[in-house]
């Protein structure tokens, strides 16, 4: 089922390339978004985690450095029947983490220093057991390509918009069809939309999914629900700074730009609702709004 969301995914936000590249381009803009959709859709399946670790200057780690973190994975990664994937720590006190790849061969996980000083035991190992839910539900190539290409959309129509302000490209018929700064405006601000609504299609029901899988793995639903809520309330405290692009990756709700359109929009459930499915309450002691 993932592999045709990815598949579907990629031919949406293609066609969607090549009508942003029709729109503002005619015939010449159409041929350059398929040459950057091509492009695009290539980097995307194969470098998109690359892409996504880089951002957020995460280091890779070994077992002697960060041991905690590699005994709990690989134990929970023989009882998942899992390759064992690379980890990452990304410098920041901001607790936080996500898992990404292409498939569970080539899957990275990557926890925040802050996770790692707030969490104790059981609770780190139900936050790592969740990321690898997301590896053997197959749901991170799906993620990690709409990270890539949402962020693609985006950065197309604010070219668009900024080349119709000095006369747009294509010739004159294109120019008139549709290339005036008020079309330009609009796309600006759709194509946001469109590629958060897309995010919004895969990462609500996926996030569900993978705090059940992380504790089936783990046999400890409490330990995932308290993570959730410790990190709930210290990610907004010190919140992390995060791409509208690719927040849907994050265990929870990283701080997206409030100048982007996009943030109008919430890439994850409610961390009550989340935990009142992992124990049947919306909090540890039944107080947490909803």
């Amino acid at each position: 089922m993932n592999t045709f969301k990815t598949a579907l995914l990629m031919t949406a936000l293609t066609l969607f390339l090549l009508f942003l590249g029709d729109h503002f381009g005619g015939r010449n803009g159409l041929v350059l978004a398929f040459v950057f959709a091509a492009g695009m859709n290539f980097f995307s399946y194969f470098y998109s985690d690359k892409l996504a670790l880089a951002m957020y200057r995460a280091q890779p780690v070994t077992r002697e450095e960060l041991p905690r973190v590699y005994q709990v994975v690989e134990r929970l990664t023989q009882r998942a029947g899992l390759p064992m994937p690379k980890i990452y720590v990304i410098p920041t006190d901001s607790p936080n983490a996500f898992a990404t790849g292409r498939n569970p061969k080539h899957a990275s996980v990557a926890v925040t220093q802050g996770i790692l000083n707030l969490l104790n035991d059981d609770e780190l190992e139900g936050v790592l057991a969740h990321e690898l839910g997301h590896v053997r539900n197959r749901d991170i190539l799906t993620s990690s390509i709409a990270a890539t290409l949402a962020g693609a959309i985006t950065m197309l129509a604010r070219m668009g918009y900024w080349a119709s302000l000095f006369g747009g490209y294509g010739d004159n018929r294109d120019r008139e069809r549709g290339g005036g700064g008020l079309g330009a405006l609009f796309m600006l601000i759709l194509a946001p939309i469109a590629a958060t609504l897309i995010q919004l299609a895969i990462s609500r029901s996926r996030e569900y999914e993978a705090d059940a899988t992380g504790a089936h793995l783990t046999g400890n639903p409490y330990a995932l629900a308290s993570a959730l809520e410790k990190l709930d309330a210290y990610s907004k405290r010190l919140p992390m700074q995060a791409s509208p692009s690719n927040a849907h990756l994050f265990i929870v709700q990283p701080l997206v730009s409030a100048r982007d359109f996009a943030n109008l929009f919430s890439t994850h459930p409610p961390i009550p609702k989340r935990i009142e499915r992992l124990i049947g309450r919306p909090g540890l002691y039944g107080t947490s709004d909803r």
